[in-house]
């Protein structure tokens, strides 16, 4: 069953921050809501946890409706950005105290809290303060507090922010492995797209209060609805090109681009007139080099050593990012005739959705 939301909304005064949103989360699964700063990801999983109030729609969670229940009776627990530890407390009785409020034995409190502190390799920091640990440390003792309570739900919202780059790699594989131990239900929120792409089972892109598309992450990167969730899932972003549509070849559309006197070609199937404006989007791994392609002006290489990313500039100005691989595919020349093979251009409309 897992967690079923259907057309819910959140409101404030006359402002939409939850537009009708309708979605199912399986049960065991690891989801991501993701999407950039003010979208609704955080004010969603707060709805899930009880702590808004929704305006309209149901939410249940393993076929119970939980909509109008307190927070304390969803059967969830939420990590946050901020850890929330008691300061004066231990590692041993952070993880301990929401069991002691309920009066839990203390011989299953021993139990459960060694049993997290297990899971998330804490054994030897059980009698330090969160003032000798770590920010990783102090980020697995608040999970380690939410797993103590055997939640139906996982919720973590944006729980890596406060880590620096290494931290944040470490902590994202330590959560995945910690997904794959308990198998519970976790619902996950960020702005970053590559942690939603290394975490999620199932990813929820938002924008504005309303989820543009949904599924696989590969799926979304591959097959994105529309402008927007190309745009936003991968890194670096989906190159876009504006361009106007001459005519069909076979099973493709010939494609003139704006301002640099050039063609592609791209795989549609639906019927699209000729004249129409659209926008091409090329990933920046599916550029290569073309004898009858674009000319683009190389500005700057970085070079990560297996992959290097070239920052170019067309004949009008506009931006490109192209992927290289490979020492052997470093780039002499400061000009480059460029294209890519029917199948990787992507179509969209002046509106942004994609056409197919």
């Amino acid at each position: 069953m897992g967690i079923t939301l259907h057309n819910v909304s959140k409101r404030f005064g006359a402002v939409d921050i939850i537009n009708n949103v309708s979605m199912e989360i399986p049960t065991g699964s690891f989801a991501v809501f993701v999407g950039p700063s003010g979208c609704g990801k955080s004010t969603l999983l707060r709805m899930i946890a009880g702590l808004e109030d929704t305006t309209s729609g149901t939410i249940s969670i393993e076929g119970r409706d939980v909509t109008q229940v307190e927070p304390a009776k969803r059967e969830v627990a939420m990590v946050f950005q901020s850890y929330a530890l008691y300061p004066h407390l231990t590692v041993y009785e952070n993880m301990a105290f929401s069991l002691k409020l309920k009066k839990t034995p203390k011989a299953k409190i021993d139990e459960m809290v060694h049993e997290a502190a297990r899971i998330l390799h804490l054994d030897a920091h059980l009698k330090k303060r969160p003032s000798e640990l770590s920010g990783g440390q102090r980020q697995r003792v608040a999970i380690g507090r939410a797993i103590v309570r055997q939640p139906k739900v996982f919720l973590f919202d944006e729980p890596l922010s406060n880590l620096d780059a290494e931290l944040r790699v470490q902590m994202r594989l330590e959560l995945a492995k910690l997904h794959k131990q308990i198998g519970a239900t976790m619902i996950y929120v960020t702005h970053d797209q590559v942690e939603a792409m290394t975490l999620a089972d199932h990813i929820f892109v938002l924008k504005n209060g309303v989820v543009q598309q949904t599924g696989r992450p590969l799926e979304l990167y591959d097959n994105p609805d529309n402008q927007f969730v190309g745009g936003f899932i991968g890194s670096p972003a989906m190159n876009f090109l504006p361009g106007r549509v001459l005519g069909r070849q076979g099973e493709t559309l010939r494609i003139s681009l704006d301002g640099i006197q050039s063609e592609l070609l791209a795989k549609v199937s639906g019927d699209v007139g000729d004249g129409t404006a659209v926008k091409v989007g090329i990933r920046p791994e599916h550029l290569r080099p073309m004898n009858d392609g674009f000319v683009a002006t190389v500005d700057m290489e970085e070079d990560l050593g297996g992959v290097s990313y070239l920052h170019a500039r067309l004949a009008d100005g506009r931006a490109l990012v192209v992927e290289t691989r490979g020492r052997e595919a470093r780039v002499d020349s400061r000009s480059l005739h460029l294209g890519a093979d029917a199948g990787d251009v992507l179509v969209f409309s002046e509106s942004g959705h994609r056409l197919r």
